[in-house]
């Protein structure tokens, strides 16, 4: 009897196996929704096996993720820390499928091309609901055959899981080790000073083109402080310390003790958001040079609210024609556009740009009006240079405060053909705008644009930063 009651129990531990083995071969992606909290969350291969590049799960230390087009590598040609790696063939991703806890700082990721493969582009998308939708982070990255390490800047809190993309297709293979994540609130902000805080938007489609205003970007991914820390510049430091078309610009306010951050792509405009944590009412000045994008309406907004308030909005717009992403809207149109649709008031600074495309130097310039922004602590502004720019058209009707100071070459100065003004709004909210983005230039940045020097040219490095001081209340 003994004998039967043995050979049942080892029948049932079998069938229990058995049918334990199939339900863990038959997950289906959508239907996971683990949460897991590693402090520090790396997820480093050692611990899974996955030899064909058919797509299915692996369980890994950090989770359970799915491998599409890709296999856990263990050969002398991938290259790898330890002695397994991700390998990745045509399009094929790695996805994370448990969300991690406490949102993100900063990913860091390890890659190279496989073996002698040629060179691969890859990119990195993150998604805060559980894998619904995914946001791309910064922009394509290309390989090369030495194991590089990148850092994306999220700044994002929550729960979050990532997707590593191969985008290049082909034969070409690539690696992928060592993926780490920092939670939310541990990226090293800069150090505070008693000086002023200006934030740069990046936020729309600032590289399109050949476009670069930006002050910094690494391997063309934009975080929320430029690297390498400011806290390293000193009064000798050269604008090619940060990869950016207006690198020199941001330097220039940390060497006059200022702080100074991007918002990238993946920041919000919100003013009087205690759960952002680059909401405007934390910044003195929100620098934003020609946008490529429209505004949303809860950018809108929050922008007046911001200069309502007392912030200081710096406007720079570009010639009619220079929609670089091809979406229908240049800076001038996108600009007019919040101008009078903002959900406030219409035109409240009293000025709107004109859809022209000017070349010219001019040293038409007021001398009615002691102005800060042309003769402050950086200098007397004396001639500016237009690179293909637009002029503006002000309305001392809409807003009496609105004041010309540099006109077109050869013009009378009246409420036409401005080439830069300033006006004043709300609870002592200040604005500048000048109609041409050449002249914050700084001529270096990623190195497939197309620059040129307008910065260090006639007096624009004296009118941006006086300019800037001004609107931050010094």
């Amino acid at each position: 009897m003994k004998k039967y009651l043995l050979l049942l129990s080892l029948l049932v531990t079998i069938f229990t196996s058995c049918k334990k083995e199939t339900s863990e071969s038959l997950i289906d992606n959508n239907s996971i929704n683990i949460e897991k909290s590693l402090n520090p969350f790396l997820e480093d291969m050692q611990n899974g096996t996955k030899t064909s590049y058919t797509t299915s799960n692996i369980t890994l230390s950090t989770g359970t993720w799915t491998f599409n087009n890709a296999l856990i590598g263990t050969s002398t040609s991938d290259k790898k820390v330890g002695t397994k790696s991700a390998r990745i063939q045509n399009s094929g991703k790695l996805t994370l499928l448990t969300d991690k806890l406490n949102g993100a700082g900063t990913i860091t990721i390890k890659h190279a091309s496989f073996g002698s493969d040629s060179p691969s582009s890859w990119q990195l998308w993150y998604s805060t609901n559980s894998g619904s939708s995914y946001i791309q982070v910064g922009s394509n990255i290309t390989t090369t055959s030495t194991l590089s390490t990148l850092t994306f800047t999220l700044n994002i809190e929550g729960n979050i899981r990532v997707e590593i993309r191969k985008v290049s297709g082909g034969t070409s293979r690539i690696n992928i080790d060592d993926i780490s994540i920092s939670d939310y609130g541990t990226s090293t902000p800069p150090p505070s000073t008693t000086g002023k805080k200006f934030l740069f938007d990046a936020k729309h489609a600032q590289t399109s083109g050949n476009a670069d205003w930006v002050i910094d970007q690494d391997n063309q991914i934009i975080s929320q402080y430029p690297t390498p820390g400011q806290i390293n510049i000193t009064s000798t430091t050269s604008e090619t310390f940060w990869t950016g078309g207006i690198s020199a610009w941001a330097i220039s306010l940390v060497k006059l003790g200022h702080t100074v951050e991007s918002l990238p792509s993946s920041g919000s405009i919100t003013y009087g958001n205690a759960l952002n944590p680059q909401d405007l009412s934390l910044y003195d000045v929100f620098i934003v040079d020609e946008p490529n994008t429209l505004f949303t309406s809860s950018e809108k907004l929050a922008m007046m609210q911001f200069v309502q308030n007392g912030g200081g909005l710096f406007i720079i717009g570009n010639h009619s024609g220079s929609d670089r992403n091809n979406d229908g809207f240049d800076s001038p149109a996108i600009w007019n556009n919040f101008f009078t649709s903002n959900g406030v008031v219409s035109n409240p600074f009293g000025f709107t740009f004109d859809l022209v495309n000017l070349v010219q130097t001019t040293s038409n310039i007021t001398t009615t009006t002691q102005s800060p922004i042309l003769s402050g602590s950086q200098g007397t502004v004396t001639s500016i240079n237009y690179t293909n720019g637009t002029s503006m058209t002000m309305n001392p009707t809409a807003n009496s405060s609105v004041t010309g100071l540099i006109w077109r070459s050869g013009v009378t100065r009246n409420n036409s053909n401005v080439f830069c003004l300033s006006s004043t709004w709300g609870n002592g909210g200040k604005v500048v705008a000048i109609g041409d983005s050449s002249p914050s230039d700084d001529g270096t940045g990623n190195p497939g644009d197309v620059l040129y020097n307008g910065w260090s040219a006639y007096s624009h490095s004296r009118l941006l930063l006086n300019a800037s001081l001004w609107l931050a209340d010094l």
